[in-house]
């Protein structure tokens, strides 16, 4: 009777499922699925190294997550994000022959072995097929949800002799395909691994970095495109590693972001940009910009205030800057941090307007004291009529809902002038200063006072 009931619980073939008393014995199947689990994908994994050792044969590993499935299971219920989960471990079992394994690996993670590939052309036209399988309506009993799944695949080369390290390029490629947006998918590179690796140094620095208060905040001038006077300073974060040298924000405020520790960056760029403007006169303010994350953070928000009533500084004199896609990652959470913001006294800016994710919806579900034109119209709108009607859109919206519009990456004079025709009253750009530093910024507004009272 034992060796029946093991014989049962046994995987028969790289597809099979197990129901009923199987489940309760057999030490490779998910329960919730019937597939195959994460201990019996890297059995087989090693079983196929040990197979097809040093030739030229090759098999993929792919790694499937399911894109924005916590929330979804938060807002239908436990019982329908394990409807989803089912579904999709029978989509994939369905799509695939008896000689793939199908496993799930992870709380929404499913992991694929294909057992010969024709080469990159081959496997990306499958996985292809596949994200789009797992892209169809999922039926939670009374309503549907739509979904999308990324992916991450790894080819089985001879110098990655474990299942470990086969797995581990495979969950490499589906962090990168997650980064670049949802319904993505990636195949593992040696380039990719050492950009990994270079991100792990800096992560290892900008972490000593921080704890050292190492990190500055730099100021570039931001003014009244009518008179040109400096009315405020947005404040960004610069760092220079003794060993690496300068490293730029777009490569470490990412990584920060990423590896969940941007809310310390932020505090300490933040003390440290309030400490240098309460020298500033009073009618200069400072803008400093949220990540995403932060907008997720309930603490975002005591944090703040907190380094306000330790400073001293007015809050009325600082501006919030806040991504479209940074709203968009928990809209409830960012609203309420949004009102909190305001209701202590701060100013709230929505930045990179219309390159987002978002919607002008949102301009009624959020409440923002100004709109900041991306540089990206600013640029091209001399030369590019299109540009130029998406500024001229955003700046009537603007006065239509009583906001104040900012435009940012001006390097021209007849930008300027652009517009200010068309009734924009804030700029900020190389035209009027880059990003210096605090004792720079302090002496730029005593000589504009000093030229003022002239």
């Amino acid at each position: 009777m034992e060796d029946s009931l093991r014989q049962l619980a046994a995987p028969l073939s790289d597809s099979h499922t197990v129901t009923g008393l199987a489940e309760e014995f057999s030490p490779h199947i998910d329960r919730l699925t019937g597939l195959n689990n994460e201990r019996y994908f890297a059995e087989r994994i090693n079983s196929l190294i040990g197979t097809l050792g040093c030739g030229d044969e090759s098999f993929a590993v792919i790694i499937f997550d399911i894109d924005g499935f916590k929330p979804i299971s938060d807002l239908f219920g436990r019982s329908a994000g394990d409807r989803i989960l089912q579904q999709a471990g029978s989509r994939l079992r369905d799509a695939l022959g008896s000689e793939c394994t199908v496993s799930r690996i992870g709380a929404d993670e499913f992991g694929v072995i294909i057992p010969s590939v024709a080469g990159e052309g081959d496997i990306g036209e499958r996985i292809r097929c596949l994200l789009e399988t797992l892209s169809e309506p999922y039926d939670v009993r009374y309503r549907t949800a739509r979904l999308t799944a990324s992916a991450g695949c790894s080819l089985f080369e001879p110098y990655a002799n474990t299942a470990e390290s086969v797995m581990n390029k495979a969950e490499m490629a589906l962090y990168n395909a997650k980064r670049r947006g949802q319904g993505h998918f990636v195949l593992y590179s040696v380039e990719m691994e050492k950009a990994a690796k270079t991100a792990t140094r800096i992560e290892q620095a900008l972490r000593r970095a921080i704890a050292a208060d190492e990190v500055e905040p730099y100021f570039q001038p931001i003014v009244d495109l009518d008179s040109r006077r400096i009315i405020g300073f947005e404040a960004l974060a610069r760092w220079t590693d003794p060993e690496i040298g300068v490293v730029m924000p777009a490569t470490f405020i990412p990584i920060a972001e990423e590896r969940g520790f941007i809310s310390q960056l932020a505090q300490k760029v933040l003390r440290k940009a309030i400490l240098a403007a309460r020298d500033w006169p009073d009618d200069v303010y400072l803008s400093f910009n949220l990540s995403p994350s932060q907008l997720v953070d309930q603490q975002t928000v005591s944090q703040i205030k907190g380094i306000l009533a330790s400073t001293g500084f007015d809050p009325r004199r600082l501006e919030i800057e806040l991504t479209e896609t940074g709203l968009m990652t928990d809209p409830r959470s960012a609203a309420k941090i949004i009102e909190e913001l305001r209701d202590h006294g701060m100013r709230i800016a929505l930045d990179d307007f219309g390159t987002g994710q978002s919607s002008l919806g949102r301009l009624r579900d959020f409440r923002f004291d100004k709109l900041k034109i991306d540089r990206s119209f600013v640029s091209s709108m001399l030369e590019d009529q299109p540009s130029e009607h998406i500024v001229r859109a955003i700046v009537a919206l603007c006065e239509g809902l009583r906001l104040g519009v900012i435009a940012e990456g001006i390097e021209q004079e007849e930008q300027a002038q652009l517009l200010m025709s068309l009734g924009c009253s804030e700029g900020q750009g190389y035209l009027f200063g880059a990003p210096i530093d605090a004792s720079a910024a302090l002496l730029l507004v005593h000589a504009q006072d000093k030229a003022l009272s002239a």
